[in-house]
């Protein structure tokens, strides 16, 4: 199935910030949590990572959620964000069939 034009544009929008693929890049190489389960990265992970402020990780965090590129899951207290492999590819597949 293939993305609409506009799902496109608001991925390829999501990607074409360095620090947003530099976010994905890090949820790729995240970790598991203290109980083994993998969750992804909290905000404060990204942040410690990247050395951009709180609000700058969660504006690049909402884009690439609209976008639908990551996906959040609450534990307690902190949101847990990883990357939607699916979505990623389907992406990878769409700019291998246009480009």
């Amino acid at each position: 199935m293939s993305l609409s034009e506009q799902e496109l544009t608001r991925k390829l929008n999501a990607i074409a910030d360095p620090a947003r693929r530099k976010i994905l890049t890090a949820l790729k190489e995240r970790g598991k949590n203290s109980i083994g389960k993998e969750v992804g990265l909290c905000a404060s992970d990204i942040e410690s990572r990247m050395q951009l402020s709180q609000p700058t990780i969660s504006h690049h965090m909402s884009v690439l959620k609209r976008a639908g590129l990551i996906e959040a899951t609450k534990l307690g207290l902190w949101v847990w964000y990883r990357r939607n492999e699916a979505a990623i590819r389907a992406l990878n597949r769409e700019l291998k069939n246009k480009i």
